[in-house]
Formats: structure tokens, sequence, C-alpha cells
């Protein structure tokens, strides 16, 4: 679980009922026909936007804001350099052995190719085609809560004017001017809200998640280039520190003396 997603989430409503309980009641804040209009109207509008399908995909894939198991890159080249050694010592065929104990469904596709007898060359293109359709399912995702992002304060001020009209129209009945004002500005909130609280931060989180997997999967591009190749395991993790920050620059080998 992402704590940083739940705990900020907490933290931005949570701090909005502490400041609106200081001056008045919750139940001030609380409009079903804004909350309708908010929230039907932004789903309504994103699907009209884009395919049903790829709403729902965007739905599911969500859950990576919530849900997800940071790993370093360092752990997937420390991976790779046990099975360069492997590969080295015994011949490619032996990382047969190790199919079982990897549980990333594209690291196992890459040591298959490799056990299979691919070329190298052939084995990073087929690899590198298939993270660059992954980054564009991702994009994608996180495109569909940005348009969410903006479509939601859009819809709050559609149910703001709704708000503004219907008080215009009763001006003759004091008693319904609250309530039509009411809806007029709490649209408005309900729209800022949820793109600036939900849509906008959850696209930007599966951004963030998708450069991870992303880079991940290139170093087991290139590790597994390198392992068909035959390349020195040293060089190897030369080149695949190049691909990440300083910090994650521990070497295998140096560890491994420790």
């Amino acid at each position: 679980m992402d704590l940083s997603t739940i705990i900020g989430i907490i933290a931005a409503f949570g701090l909005m009922v502490m400041a609106i309980m200081t001056g008045s009641g919750m139940t001030l804040f609380i409009n079903f026909p804004s909350l309708l209009i908010v929230v039907g109207g932004t789903l309504g509008a994103t699907l009209v936007h884009y395919p049903f399908a790829e709403v729902f995909r965007a739905f599911g894939v969500a859950k990576k804001a919530f849900f997800h198991k940071d790993e370093t890159p360092s752990a997937a080249i420390e991976a790779l350099i046990r099975y360069s050694n492997k590969a080295r010592k015994e011949g490619i065929l032996s990382l047969q052995s190790v199919i079982s104990e990897i549980r990333d469904p594209f690291f196992v596709k890459g040591v298959q190719m490799a056990v299979d007898g691919q070329e190298p060359e052939a084995m990073k293109e087929m690899l590198d085609r298939e993270i660059e359709y992954i980054q564009e399912r991702h994009d994608g995702g996180a495109e569909i809560f940005v348009a969410m992002g903006a479509y939601a304060p859009a819809m709050g001020m559609i149910g703001t004017l709704i708000g503004l009209v219907q008080m215009l129209q009763t001006m003759n009945d004091p008693s319904t001017i609250g309530p039509a004002m009411a809806m007029a500005l709490l649209t408005t909130f309900y729209g800022a809200v949820f793109a600036n609280v939900l849509f906008i931060p959850l696209s930007g989180k599966l951004k963030n998640r998708s450069q991870s997997e992303i880079l991940k999967k290139t170093l087991i591009s290139e590790g597994m280039k390198s392992i068909l190749a035959g390349e020195n395991p040293r060089i190897m993790e030369q080149k695949l520190h190049a691909f990440v920050a300083p910090k994650y620059r521990e070497s295998f080998f140096n560890k491994k003396k420790g």
C-alpha cells in the first residue's frame, strides 16, 4: 500500500473538514444535487471523450496509486548480474532454472527469449517495442484523469449557473434564495475539490509510477541483451548504472566481497 497517497488524501480532506467544523457544521456543505451535477457531469463528459473500455481500464490502473510496492532499480540490476554470472559459468540454457523465481512477467519473457535462442538485437527490439506499448497505455490512463481534472471544475461552474438561474427566477420568494445559492456555490466547491485533491494528483502519481516501471523494464531489456551477448558482468553493471541515480549505483561485486 502506498502510504503517501493515503496520507495525502486523508490530510487534504481532513484539514478541509477541520476548517469547516471550526466555522460551521458539515451539513451546510452537503448538497446532493450539486454532487450529482459534478460527479455525473464529469463522468458523462469523460465517456464522451474516451471509449468506455479505456475509462474502465483507467479506474483499474488507478489502483496502482494506492496499492504499489516500490522496488529500487538496484534490485533489478543485482538480479541481472547474478543471471549474467550464471550464464557465463553454466551456459545460457541454465537460466531456465531461474524463471520460476522471477515475479515480473516482462522479466520472465526476456529470460525465456534468451533461453529460446533469440539474437541479442532481435530480443531487445521486441522488448523495447513492448515497453513503448506499456508506456502508451500508462500515459493514456493518466491522461484520462487529467481530463477529469479539467471537466470537474467546468461542471462545477455549470452547476453554479444552474443555481443562479433558479435563484433569479424565485427572487420573489426569499425562502428559495438560500438553497439555490447553496447549490450554486457548492457545485464550484465540489468541482475544485475533486479536480485538485483527487483527479490531478492521481494522474501525477500514475505518471510517476509509470516512469519507475519503464525504467525497470529498460534495465531488464538492456541487461538481457548484454547477457545474451556474453558481455562481462562488470561492464554490464557499469552500463546499467548509467540509467539510474547515483544513490542506486551500489556495486554487486563490492557487496559480494563485503
